[in-house]
């Protein structure tokens, strides 16, 4: 694989890089914390997305960029025989294949995927192959030696054997653990035949006792049959008779009954004959009664009048005076209507004039706040600048010289005092710029004059249309109540009218002495004529007595018939109580025969019934059992073969293992030779995975940092070379990161050397360093700096590709 373009937008430090890469040696030089890299991390990060950077997905922005503004990345490379172009943003991702206008994948996980089958690695491979930076060279010598065989398996990919060996082991614990279940509950086999015997026979006794007691049943039930038939005739004839007797006592009451109705009958007919002759005696007065009645009903009529007619006057009277008060109102309300419109015509100039003023107020208002919140906005943006400027400041002044930089944690060296005068220049400026707007922001606090004047003008206006307002409602309300006056008027006029005609339809004489004389002689005779009414109702029923006592007589001949038919009725039935006693006692003790008998059968049949069931819980017992043995055969041949398989796993792991410590060395060796001159031939891994040199034939340790810092990038590079021949692609693409930390210009030049001596192998290798002494041997030079001013890192080529003779094109 082969890179040949990296653009970043608004990633990390970078606004706008753009950068061409081709083969040969390319350094990218630059101070730390300038962004240099931050170029491989926005590679992996178009590659693999989100996991490949550091931190979370919202602090990849740049700090200084706009909110909502774009971020993204695009890398072009090469991988076999097609060019691919990769683009990836914070929510978006497209992957193109040899310049197709169409995406191979449009999305954050499919081109993630995608691109981890075309690498043929995951992450984890992809940054062990392609990637090395300083503090991965010396991992191995700060781990202990289970550890360090584990890094390696881990980057060499073993360490899925190993995971897959922990699947097989934790099924095997689950076989195992189940077996052990089932052994514990397996019953035993000549216990389950035992119980099985014991059940059969209690199923064959309970069958029998069942048999016997249905037998038991069925005679007792044809007992009862035999019986029944004479029992309900008797209880039929106890019925009738019951009820004839029932018959017989009603009769006996009706009989009674009309006998006391004869009685009362004859008293009340003497009675009303009686009064027939009394009421006789007074009919000459009943007919002054009635002539005096009509007379007082006419003064009656005459007196009722007399009292309306005075009571219609005074109505008359009273509206007449409405109609005068009315009409003074009337006069008071001319012009009404003609004032409303005049107060109309008033408010729409009022409320124009409103208007006018609150659109020029508004406007002004407007530009006034507009202005106010743009001069706040840039002060707070400054302050916040101002804070983040001086912590950076302060972060490199706690450090010193010697210390780390807080961005990229390398040492600031030459750096540092530039670095504090280039943040002293942006304070500087950040406080010009904030004292213009604290000023700025200190003039628009208060409203200007031409919009307060504005406010008054609008007061002014609002107040007249209020004014007006009142004078419209007030007309209103004098037009509303002139027509509420008129319909009044026209109201009370059609009153009197009627008024009018009432009192011409009423009489207009009355004696008032001849209507107290007629009532005074009524008076008199009340006593005589409530007599009379009561010796009236009493004459009245007489011939209605007379029908009634002929019915009674006919209703208690009748009732005393019906009774002596029930009597002898009763005598004929032949019913004796000790008779019905007998029956019921006979069909009782059969019936109770019966009860005892379904009871026996039921409690028969629940035995048989539970018998059963016990014989069928052993028969499934024994079916379990059998099923049991079955899974245990299963399992056992499952665990074997689990066995087998961790000791396969285990096996494999350890001939890998013991694979690759000679073949890391053999390459090693290969580099080791090549980057020493041929001082140092061969390397070694032992047992504990240390790095041992032999020379004169002797295996020692490195001492020295140099021989250190090259016994690691030899090995690192091994592992590269390992890495990339099982994933089945070419190591065509190296990148070190700040590798030259101790070695001496010598060193340096040879780790160079070696890399140009590899050029088959690795054509297009990148460089990362700050380290100035090694520009000679480069074929390219990107310079990247941090411009303060901008707050953005900026790369500059400082040679053209010009790659030395030795280099594969």
């Amino acid at each position: 694989m082969q890179i040949h373009r990296l653009k970043l937008v608004n990633f990390r430090q970078h606004a706008d890089t753009e950068i061409v890469l081709g083969p040969g040696i390319t350094g990218i030089i630059g101070p730390n914390g300038s962004g240099k890299t931050t170029l491989l991390e926005a590679i992996a990060w178009a590659f693999y997305g989100n996991p490949a950077a550091r931190g979370t997905r919202d602090s990849i922005r740049r700090i200084q960029a706009p909110p909502r503004s774009q971020v993204r990345v695009e890398v072009e490379f090469s991988l076999g025989a097609h060019h691919y172009r990769v683009v990836r943003g914070l929510y978006q991702a497209e992957l193109y294949q040899d310049g197709s206008p169409s995406p191979l994948a449009d999305s954050q996980q499919e081109v993630t995927a995608k691109l981890q089958r075309l690498f043929g690695m995951s992450r984890e491979e992809f940054f062990s192959t392609y990637f090395t930076g300083q503090k991965e060279l010396t991992v191995m010598a700060n781990l202990g030696p289970t550890d360090r065989g584990r890094f390696l398996s881990k980057i060499l990919g073993y360490e899925k054997l190993r995971a897959a060996q922990e699947v097989v082991r934790s099924r095997k614990a689950q076989l195992r653990s189940e077996r052990e279940g089932l052994e514990r509950g397996l019953p035993s086999q000549e216990e389950l035949e035992r119980e099985r015997t014991d059940a059969v026979k209690r199923v064959e006794e309970a069958r029998e006792r069942y048999e016997s007691a249905q037998r038991e049943l069925a005679q007792a039930e044809a007992a009862l049959e035999s019986e029944k038939p004479g029992w309900e005739r008797m209880v039929a004839l106890r019925e009738s008779v019951l009820a004839l007797e029932g018959e017989r006592k009603v009769a006996e009451q009706h009989v009674q009954e009309a006998r006391r109705e004869c009685e009362r009958i004859d008293r009340e007919l003497a009675d009303a004959l009686a009064a027939q002759a009394k009421l006789k005696e007074l009919e000459t007065v009943l007919s002054e009664v009635a002539a005096l009645k009509q007379e007082e009903e006419r003064l009656e009529r005459e007196a009722r009048a007399a009292g309306q007619r005075r009571a219609l006057a005074g109505q008359r009277r009273e509206i007449e005076h409405q109609l005068s008060r009315l009409k003074e109102r009337l006069g008071e309300m001319a012009g009404a209507e003609a004032f409303l419109e005049r107060a109309g015509r008033v408010l729409a100039e009022s409320q124009a004039a409103l208007e006018k003023s609150q659109a020029e107020e508004e406007q002004l208002r407007t530009a006034w706040v507009r202005d106010r919140q743009d001069a706040e906005t840039k002060r707070q943006a400054l302050r916040d600048q101002y804070r983040e400027v001086s912590a950076h400041r302060e972060s490199i002044l706690a450090a010193g010289p010697a210390g780390k930089c807080p961005t990229c944690l390398r040492p600031l060296g030459e750096e540092y005092q530039a670095v504090l005068e280039t943040l002293e220049r942006q304070l500087e400026e950040i406080e010009l710029n904030g004292k213009f707007f604290r000023q700025r922001v200190q003039q628009l606090a208060d409203p200007p004059a031409e919009l307060r004047e504005a406010e008054r003008r609008r007061e002014r206006a609002q107040r007249e249309v209020e004014k007006a307002l009142e004078e419209v409602t007030r007309a209103r309300e004098r037009v509303r109540e002139l027509k509420e006056l008129e319909a009044e008027c026209r109201e009370l006029e059609s009153r009197a009218a009627e008024l009018d005609r009432e009192i011409g339809r009423l009489p207009e004489t009355y004696d008032v002495e001849r209507h107290q004389a007629v009532r005074a002689r009524l008076r008199e005779l009340e006593p005589a004529v409530s007599a009379a009414e009561r010796l009236r109702v009493r004459a009245e029923s007489a011939d209605r007595l007379v029908a009634e006592a002929e019915a009674a007589e006919r209703r208690l001949s009748e009732r005393e018939s019906r009774l002596a038919e029930l009597v002898r009725a009763i005598q004929d039935a032949g019913y004796s109580e000790e008779r019905f006693a007998e029956a019921r006692s006979r069909y009782e003790a059969v019936a109770a025969r019966v009860r005892q008998a379904e009871l026996a059968a039921a409690r028969a049949e629940g035995d048989r019934k539970v018998a059963e069931e016990s014989l069928r819980n052993v028969e499934r017992r024994i079916e379990d059992r059998q099923e049991r043995l079955a899974r245990l055969k299963e399992l056992d041949a499952e665990l074997a073969l689990h066995e087998e398989l961790d000791r396969g796993f285990h096996e494999v792991r350890t001939a890998l293992n013991a694979q690759m410590r000679p073949e890391l060395s053999e390459l090693a060796s290969s580099f080791l030779a090549d980057l020493t001159e041929g001082r140092y031939t061969e390397l070694e891994l032992d047992e504990d995975y240390n790095i041992l040199i032999v020379e004169d034939g002797r295996a020692k340790p490195v001492l020295s940092g140099g021989e250190e810092d090259i016994a690691n990038l030899v090995l690192r590079l091994a592992i590269s070379q390992m890495v990339a021949e099982r994933a089945g692609q070419p190591l065509s693409l190296l990148v070190l990161d700040e590798v030259f930390g101790s070695l001496d210009e010598r060193r340096q030049d040879q780790v160079l050397s070696l890399l140009r001596g590899l050029a088959d192998r690795f054509p297009q290798v990148i460089l990362i360093t700050h380290v100035e002494s090694v520009r000679e041997g480069l074929d390219r030079i990107l310079r990247v700096s941090f411009d303060p001013g901008r707050g953005t890192a900026v790369v500059s080529e400082e040679r053209e590709f010009a790659p030395h003779g030795n280099v594969a094109a």
